[in-house]
C-alpha cells in the first residue's frame, strides 16, 4: 500500500506552533483594500489560531494523526 499524501492546499495554508496547535493566515486582505480601514488591514495582516472544530479536519489533511 503506498504512504498516505497530505493535502498540497492544507500545507500552504497551515503550520503546527510549538504547543501543538494550528496557525493560520486571516483572509480578505489580498485585493481591494482601499474601502477597508487601516485598522481592519491592521488586524487582518496578524496570524490567527484554527477554531478547536475544525483542528481535527486540518489535521488529517496534514496526516498528523
Amino acid at each position: 500500500m503506498p504512504k498516505m499524501k497530505t493535502k498540497s492546499s492544507a500545507k500552504k495554508r497551515f503550520k503546527l506552533t510549538g504547543s501543538g496547535k494550528l496557525k493560520r493566515k486571516h483572509a480578505f486582505k489580498s485585493h481591494i483594500l482601499t474601502k477597508k480601514s487601516k485598522k481592519r488591514k491592521l488586524r487582518l495582516t496578524q496570524s490567527g489560531l484554527v477554531h478547536e472544530s475544525d483542528v481535527a479536519n486540518i489535521k488529517e489533511q496534514l496526516r498528523l494523526k
